[in-house]
């Protein structure tokens, strides 16, 4: 997927947590690695042998414990947002989301209605004819979009009507499976308006590469 670079700007409040554990992790990484290759360097350059060095027992519970103490200090965040993304926040809205070989079909926020339609690839020949900067999009521009209001708290059902996809939007951080016969649920939140892009994540056949997502928040 051409268009990504290592972050997009953060467009929800997902993908915001998910960049602050991220930057939280490696800064322990990066201590580790520091550390370690000080010592690397220190034991390279002495030309003496350190005995107290390797038969230490201080230094044997000191590098026992440290490292257990840095996997707690990363295990409780990431369970605790593990979990907070799993929260149902009391959505606002609806949206359904079906995977078919190979578009998407959208059902409306009123369930009642039934109000459905499909998302296709919009072929080369014809982003050619509509603007040469839409190029830029190839493979990601769609017919029709998904319209989900920003600031809202957005609850998204996916299932499929074939074989497994998966919804996946890498801006907003959003990625759930669709499966035949089973309804898989996600909420989001996107906080400002834009137009959002994304790719089925999920090997479904020879029509992979051509089913992209394009969401715009009004």
């Amino acid at each position: 997927m051409h268009y990504y670079n290592i972050f997009l700007n953060s467009s929800s409040i997902t993908i915001s947590v998910m960049e602050e554990f991220h930057d939280y992790t490696n800064l322990f990484l990066s201590m580790i690695i520091t550390f370690i290759l000080m010592i690397i360097v220190k034991l390279t350059m002495s030309k003496f042998t350190n005995y107290n060095f390797k038969e230490n027992t201080n230094l044997e519970i000191i590098w026992t414990i440290l490292p257990m103490l840095i996997l707690c200090l990363i295990a409780y965040p990431s369970l605790y947002y593990l979990y907070l993304f799993d929260l149902n926040m009391n959505p606002t809205i609806s949206v359904k989301v079906f995977g078919a070989q190979w578009y998407w079909i959208y059902e409306n926020f009123d369930s009642i209605s039934g109000n459905s339609y499909s998302s296709y690839m919009v072929p080369d020949n014809e982003l050619l004819k509509d603007n040469l900067s839409n190029l830029g999009w190839r493979l990601l521009m769609t017919d029709t979009r998904l319209i989900v209001p920003f600031g809202t708290e957005v609850q998204c059902l996916t299932t499929s009507l074939d074989v497994i996809h998966s919804f996946s939007i890498p801006e907003l951080g959003i990625k759930v499976d669709a499966i035949p016969g089973r309804l898989n649920s996600v909420n989001f939140k996107v906080t400002k308006p834009g137009l959002y892009y994304g790719q089925c994540a999920e090997i479904c056949g020879t029509g992979h590469s051509f089913m992209p997502i394009c969401m715009e928040a009004i």
